[in-house]
This record gives C-alpha cells, sequence and structure tokens, in this order.
C-alpha cells in the first residue's frame, strides 16, 4: 500500500510541470490605455530554474499629474513619481533584466501592451512570449465569482500586496504555482497544456509615434497661454498624435487661436 501510495505521488509530480525560467511582471498605471495613459511603475521577478534570480522594481515618471483615484488605490504619491527616472531612461535597463525570457502575468497582455508601445516608440524591440494565470483561473475555475488577483489571493490564501507593482508580482508567482499543482496535469491529459500551461506569443500591434513636432509644441503652448488653461501633462514630453488629440480637443472646446 505504501510503495503504491509513492508511485502516486511520484506520478502527480510529474504531471506537475511549470516554466523554470521566466519574468513574472506587474505595471502600475495611470489607467487603462496604452495609448493614452502611462506606466508609473514597473515591478519584475525573474526566475531561473525555479527560483528567483533577480528583481527589478521601480517607480516610473510619466510627466503627468496623477489623477486622486490612481493615488488611491496604488498609494504611489506624485513626489514619488516626480523623481522617478522617465519611461525613455529605464526601458532599456528592463530590456535588459528580462533578457529574453517568457513573461507571466495577471492578464499580462495587459502589460505587455505597454512596454511594447513604449519600446516602439523608442525603435526598440519587445517580442516576448507569455503564460497568463487569469486565463488559467477562467479556464479551470470557472465556478468563482471572480477571478481578479485580489480575490484569487484570497481564496488560496496567498500574502498580498495589492496595487503595488512588487507586490502583485509576488503574489501571481504563487498564485502560478498553485494553478499549476492544481490543473497542469488534468490540462496535460486534455490535451490543452500547450493551449493554457505553455507560452504562447503575445500580439499587440501598435505603430511607432514620433515625438510631438516643433508647430505643435508652439501652438500647444499657445492656446494653453492664450485661454489660460490648466493642464495636467509636459507638452514636451507628449508625441506626435497625443500632441494631435491634445489640439483637437481644444480646439473643440475654445474654437480656433484668434490671430495676430
Amino acid at each position: 500500500m505504501r510503495r503504491r501510495l509513492i508511485l502516486c505521488r511520484k506520478k502527480r509530480r510529474d504531471l506537475v510541470k511549470t516554466m523554470e525560467n521566466y519574468i513574472c511582471l506587474d505595471l502600475e498605471t495611470t489607467g487603462l490605455n496604452p495609448k493614452t495613459d502611462k506606466i508609473i511603475e514597473i515591478g519584475a521577478l525573474k526566475i531561473k530554474q525555479g527560483r528567483e534570480a533577480g528583481r527589478f522594481t521601480s517607480f516610473v515618471n510619466p510627466h503627468r499629474i496623477l489623477g486622486e483615484t490612481v493615488m488611491q488605490l496604488t498609494g504611489i504619491t506624485q513626489e514619488q513619481v516626480n523623481e522617478a527616472p522617465s519611461i525613455e531612461e529605464i526601458l532599456p535597463d528592463f530590456l535588459e533584466f528580462s533578457e529574453d525570457l517568457p513573461l507571466l502575468g495577471h492578464s499580462i497582455l495587459f502589460d505587455f501592451s505597454f512596454l511594447k508601445r513604449a519600446a516602439v516608440n523608442r525603435r526598440l524591440s519587445f517580442e516576448r512570449e507569455g503564460v497568463d494565470t487569469l486565463k488559467i483561473a477562467r479556464k479551470y475555475l470557472p465556478e468563482l465569482p471572480s477571478r481578479k488577483l485580489e480575490y484569487l489571493c484570497e481564496y488560496f490564501q496567498i500574502p498580498h500586496q495589492a496595487h503595488r507593482a512588487i507586490g502583485d508580482v509576488m503574489a501571481t508567482v504563487r498564485l502560478y504555482e498553485i494553478l499549476c499543482e492544481k490543473f497542469s496535469g488534468m490540462a496535460k491529459e486534455n490535451g490543452e497544456y500547450d493551449k493554457v500551461f505553455h507560452p504562447v506569443p503575445l500580439i499587440y500591434q501598435v505603430k511607432r509615434e514620433g515625438p510631438i513636432t516643433k508647430v505643435q509644441k508652439e501652438r500647444l503652448k499657445r492656446m494653453v497661454d492664450t485661454w489660460q488653461i490648466p493642464i495636467d501633462y509636459e507638452i514636451d514630453s507628449l508625441t506626435k498624435n497625443e500632441a494631435s488629440r491634445k489640439i483637437d480637443k481644444l480646439i473643440a472646446q475654445y474654437g480656433i487661436l484668434p490671430k495676430f
């Protein structure tokens, strides 16, 4: 009987297989749209041979004023991001840290899309494969009322500092291990392992946006000065497309600038 139990346990361990080398990633941002919102914090753990091999964490200056909701949700202050490096400064360091390892995250395409846009705008390559713990949870825990990271951490009794990048990352690593223990064997038996637990290409199409032009900069500054408009962003940090959207919005609200 004892021998049979040992064999059963060994078989179960053989079925449980996780990625041994990956980057678990989480971002805090000013909002949910990578086209209009900005990164304010990056957190990442490098896992090699199943163990932590490095940690990357930094605030990021979004060159805009943080909304009250964002500050209350994350606990990140305006002073912290004002003193932080910009994404232009920190992105090369993160890319070097992450090597070419696959990404792990809870709704990983969200985080990937922000970094992919930032990389493309700076003529850097960022193509990765990834595994999504949210996708796994939706597949194998459909009975739960929520598959948000906070709920799953409470459900599985995982320590979690919510809405801070490195806290979410550490919780996601543990969640991934638990999901693999519980469901990777079932996924293999059902022929679903490669679709759910194995890294797949992360797809997010984005075109490079050049920096704001001199003409746009002068026009936008003149509009702001003429109408005494309070703005929550640094004009010099805008891309060409962002500046165009800001100008169109001001024209719709205030009209055409008077000619001198």
